[in-house]
């Protein structure tokens, strides 16, 4: 989405904070607009009102799975990903004894919140280190998968630095332990194909707003045969599991966005085509000098790319002053996880990546959409540059 404002000084604003939420497609407004205007009504009312806004659901419903390698009875709407995530975690935890759960050191917030919720239950909780590009330990992973582990959540693609898990190693080994696995997809679903039914997982989250889908929905995805508990209850819709009126309106929007991401990556081979751009933009980055790639080089988001930020004598800059200070060039991207607001201490993700506190309260995250053109990225360095001698000359402390 581009503009031109008074916060970039009447230059193309640009944004470039896809992994925070993405600018919703027309197509996902017109299908939204249709669906309120014949599938309006309550879902579970029985009158032909109810049927058409039903029908219109499961429409959705059977869309999503399809394009997520799902059986239809496999998909549970949610308010969004973090409800997906506790849905998950929560829920599966509910339906067995207590044990151990097993989390990365690079999970979303979210994640890490529902863990955290399960101590009180008498679980216990690890968290499984990675390494200096974000991935997990599989050498520890082993060792912790041991009894008395009966449940793990490993984020597939990390939110701030990019970073894929080996996520087929990874559920390989929790299937040969007998250990339930969660992913967080919700960065990866719509920039990669997911097959949900040829993946050694268990429970698979995701969420429309990343995708160019409206806010306000997500799904869970459950393996045939695992038993959730409900954490909302009420009028037993969505199978039981998750009680409440569904939000039709918003799951039109959701299996519109969904498609359209699909579309692009048939067109493209399975590849998402802002990927050769990311890496141009990159590469011109890099060569300004003092600015430092954080995450996986190779195996990352598609769309994403992460850094870390030096003056010209080497010391760290505040990625917070840093994101203040691209908003007046007209650039709108992160620092950190947008979820978390922006931590002035460092990022967490990074710490445990092996960054020191300074280090890590400097990156930056910049993450591509479809709703820009590549030619629009070519001013980007430029004025990376002029927000990085503004910062550094005081003017955003």
């Amino acid at each position: 989405m581009t503009s031109a404002g008074p916060a970039g000084g009447g230059a193309l604003q640009l944004y470039l904070d896809a992994s925070a939420g993405a600018p919703p497609a027309e197509a996902v407004l017109e299908a939204m607009a249709a669906a309120t205007r014949t599938a309006w009504a309550n879902p579970s009312s029985l009158h032909g009102y109810g049927l058409a806004a039903a029908d219109s659901l499961e429409r959705s419903r059977r869309a999503l799975a399809a394009q997520l390698g799902a059986e239809v009875e496999q998909l549970t709407f949610c308010s969004g990903g973090t409800e997906a995530a506790h849905l998950a975690l929560l829920g599966a935890a509910a339906a067995m004894t207590p044990g151990r759960l097993l989390i990365s050191a690079v999970e979303h917030p979210a994640v890490a919140a529902a863990a955290e919720r399960l101590i009180g239950s008498g679980w216990t909780l690890e968290r499984l280190p990675v390494d200096h590009l974000g991935r997990v330990r599989l050498d520890r992973l082993e060792d912790l998968l041991e009894p008395p582990t009966r449940l793990v959540s490993v984020i597939w693609g990390q939110s701030e630095v990019g970073t894929l898990q080996p996520l087929q190693a990874i559920g390989e080994r929790c299937r040969q332990a007998g250990v339930i696995l969660h992913s967080d997809a919700v960065q990866v679903v719509g920039h990669r194909p997911i097959d949900f039914a040829s993946m050694p997982l268990d429970l698979l989250s995701v969420t429309a707003h990343k995708l160019q889908g409206p806010r306000g929905i997500g799904a869970l995805l459950a393996r045939p045969g695992l038993e959730l508990r409900p954490m909302i209850e009420g009028g037993g819709q969505e199978g039981g599991l998750r009680s409440g009126t569904e939000p039709v309106v918003l799951a039109a929007g959701f299996a519109q966005a969904l498609q359209l991401a699909q579309q692009r990556l048939e067109l493209h081979a399975g590849h998402d085509p802002l990927e050769p751009w990311r890496d141009r933009l990159l590469q011109t980055l890099l060569a300004l000098g003092g600015v430092e790639l954080t995450g996986c080089p190779m195996e990352r988001l598609p769309h994403h790319l992460s850094v870390v930020v030096r003056d010209r004598a080497g010391r760290p800059l505040s990625g917070r002053r840093l994101v203040q200070a691209l908003w007046r060039e007209g650039l709108a991207v992160s620092s950190g996880s947008a979820c978390q607001g922006g931590r002035a201490d460092g990022s967490p993700v990074l710490q445990a990546m092996g960054y020191g506190p300074e280090l890590a309260a400097s990156g930056l995250r910049l993450s591509l959409g479809p709703w820009l053109c590549e030619e629009q990225l070519e001013s980007v360095p430029a004025r990376f540059e002029r927000a990085r001698q503004a910062v550094a000359a005081g003017q955003f402390g």
